[in-house]
């Protein structure tokens, strides 16, 4: 068996370049996800009060989401006002975030977070497969160093190596 310079076997260090590549793919693919939804809202006017308001009102009236959810979903209606601008802020920040690869940690662990809300926001309205399989990849990315490759984490963990951050 032959070694590399740090004395790990160098087919453990090719499997750990090949899994570094998935995980950035996987990290490009979820961003990408959130600036087409972006954009997707954007053209249906959820991100105008009106809008968000009479999404949330369908999600609270046809799902299945615990009332206590529902509840924290009508006060997100009653304050469309601030929170559609603010879910459009936060979907694009997560989408170009992930695709650049910068803080992707912590970014992911907000990724997943906010879609295990929407998830839970969309039970009865929705495939339940259709933001569980985001939800799951986006914790993964939270738990594995994805923007260490192909992302400015990569330079920044050269920088800082010993930061959680990335």
């Amino acid at each position: 068996m032959t070694t590399n310079a740090i004395g790990l076997p160098n087919d453990r260090v090719r499997v750990g370049h090949q899994a570094a590549k998935g995980l950035a793919i996987v990290r490009v693919t979820i961003g990408a996800m959130f600036v087409s939804v972006f954009f997707e809202n954007l053209g249906k006017g959820l991100y105008r009060p009106a809008g968000y308001a009479g999404l949330i009102h369908y999600y609270i009236n046809q799902g299945h989401a615990p009332a206590a959810w529902k509840a924290v979903m009508a006060q997100a209606a009653s304050h469309a006002a601030m929170a559609a601008p603010l879910q459009a802020v936060t979907e694009i920040s997560l989408g170009v975030l992930l695709v650049i690869g910068l803080l992707t940690r912590p970014v992911a662990c907000i990724a997943f977070l906010y879609l295990a809300s929407l998830w839970m926001s969309e039970w009865g309205t929705a495939w339940i497969w259709e933001l569980l399989v985001p939800v799951l990849a986006s914790f993964g990315l939270a738990l594995g160093s994805a923007g260490r490759k192909w992302g400015v984490d990569g330079w920044l963990s050269q920088r800082w190596p010993s930061s959680l951050l990335w």
